[in-house]
């Protein structure tokens, strides 16, 4: 109902950035997502019929006048895609507009002092996403392209507009489809973002019926490559009903999209908070008890009754209000955590990557850096394994027989009260490590109140931490991190010790 300000702010940061060490997943036959995927009920399957759960990030910039993602300004792409491994996010999501396909269209704002972004200088945007492209795929990441608008000037109600016609973009659509033909990195094209009135679901004006040119569309690109998923978001009002822009999938059960290739389909849901627009559910005096409910009108019902899989694409939140912490959390429930359903859930990427967008924020913060890991916490249980990397990427592996790690710990933010602090687990030994822990002891009378990307136990003053699932693999000289809120502040910076195995 709510067209979302996205009030990108491109200012070029200063300060030299230095690129993190990389993750990497083995590539094990059996490790889940490996090869194209496909659909069975409300399930993403693997290849080999293992269920996935994509639980990502959006990265965007491709759709901006930049015509490149954003950050590079900043840091070097490689570590970026090194941090998001690091931090548990298994898939990208890549915004993109018709323009980026356009001959002659320069990306900027791309800093290439000190070594940075050196292997792009001179590509185009295209180029520069195929790069993108490949070191996610060494990194054990999945993309999904998203055709997020027609030019870069704005969202556009309809998948068309008076100077990107309908065969414009389904003939870009093929020719992103081609281009990654045969790269099982790119797993899908989500087909146009949050499609909103007058878009319709089922009213057969084939000017305005988004479900039919969602068929249209998919058709088109499983012609060129019929192993990518297709990504159909939904639309803002369906019989009278309204909700955010491509939020709506009440439609599906009485006119589900339907492709050629089969088992391709994965329905697409975007929600915000009150950082974003206000809607009725949030003043309803239930809330937040109400809003499962809420989602399952609009398009749980699709994961529940088993009809197909749902892809939360885009929510997000500065987290700045009550109301938001409890949304967030509410809905992070309500997608399932992993380590009680596994990838039988709901699979989301989080908008955004990108401290710059205007109305929610994002995981870095604004020296695209630095983690707001009170966001990032949030969406811990919901996070999932990594998948079979294409290999030679920043990380290895490693031979010898001494699996070692240190640990640094940091006070990130002390207000007397409580405190937050990050821990980094880097590999020092001569092989790759499958687990760590780390432990360290308290002078005073610290407790730890909450843990993300890792578990813990504590007794007295000595914390106890075992990485999650989704990060106790560390290659040779790699990193990753986890962190925590404690009380009370102000004490001092412990000893740390790390073993692995």
């Amino acid at each position: 109902m709510f067209r979302k300000l996205r009030r990108v702010l491109c200012a070029v940061a200063t300060a030299l950035v230095l690129p993190l060490a990389g993750v990497h997943t083995a590539d094990a036959a059996d490790a889940p997502g490996a090869g194209y995927w496909h659909t069975s009920g409300r399930q993403i399957l693997d290849a080999a019929g293992q269920p996935v759960r994509i639980a990502g990030i959006n990265w965007f910039g491709f759709e901006t006048g930049n015509h490149v993602v954003h950050g590079l300004w900043s840091r070097d792409y490689k570590s970026m895609i090194d941090q998001m491994r690091s931090l548990g996010y298994n898939t990208i999501r890549l915004p993109y507009s018709d323009e980026i396909l356009k001959s002659g269209t320069v990306p900027n704002s791309i800093d290439f002092s000190g070594g940075k972004n050196a292997d792009l200088q001179g590509l185009d945007s295209l180029q520069i996403m195929d790069r993108i492209v490949a070191y996610a795929g060494q990194d054990g990441l999945k993309v999904i392209l998203d055709r997020h608008r027609p030019d870069s000037g704005g969202q556009s109600a309809l998948w068309y507009t008076s100077s990107v016609p309908e065969s414009t973009w389904i003939a870009d659509l093929k020719a992103l489809a081609a281009r990654y033909r045969g790269q099982d990195t790119v797993i899908g094209i989500d087909l146009h973002n949050e499609p909103h009135d007058p878009a319709c679901w089922g009213c057969g004006d084939t000017t305005v019926d988004w479900r039919l040119a969602a068929e249209r569309a998919g058709n088109a690109v499983l012609s060129v490559n019929p192993d990518l998923l297709v990504f159909v978001e939904g639309v803002q009002t369906y019989n009278g009903v309204s909700g955010w822009w491509g939020g709506n999938l009440m439609g599906v059960a009485q006119y589900p999209v339907r492709l050629n290739v089969a088992n391709r389909v994965v329905y697409s849901a975007h929600d915000y908070a009150t950082s974003v627009a206000q809607q009725p559910w949030f003043s309803d005096p239930a809330f937040p008890a109400n809003m499962p409910g809420v989602w399952d009108k609009y398009w749980g019902y699709l994961f529940k009754q088993n009809i197909a899989p749902v892809w939360v694409g885009e929510f997000g939140t500065t987290l700045a209000s009550a109301t938001d912490q409890k949304w967030l959390a509410a809905l992070v429930s309500y997608l399932r955590p992993t380590s009680t359903y596994g990838a039988d859930s709901i699979s989301w990427t989080f908008w955004s990557w990108n401290p710059n967008s205007g109305d929610t924020g994002g995981i870095l913060k604004d020296d695209w850096q630095t983690v707001d890991t009170v966001k990032d916490g949030y969406l811990a249980s919901i996070k999932a394994p990594l998948f079979p990397g294409t290999g030679g990427g920043s990380g290895g592996g490693g031979g010898g027989s001494t699996a070692s790690c240190s640990a640094a710990y940091t006070v990130s933010s002390d207000w007397g009260g409580g405190f937050n602090a990050e821990v980094t687990v880097t590999n020092t030994g001569a092989k790759a490590i499958g687990s760590w822990k780390v432990t360290w002891t308290w002078s005073g009378s610290q407790q730890v109140t909450s843990m993300w990307n890792a578990s813990y136990a504590q007794s007295g003053a000595t914390v106890t931490a075992v990485n999650a699932a989704h990060n106790g693999g560390v290659p040779v000289g790699g990193s990753v991190s986890f962190g925590f809120g404690g009380a009370p502040g102000g004490g001092a910076v412990p000893s740390v010790s790390c073993t692995a195995a």
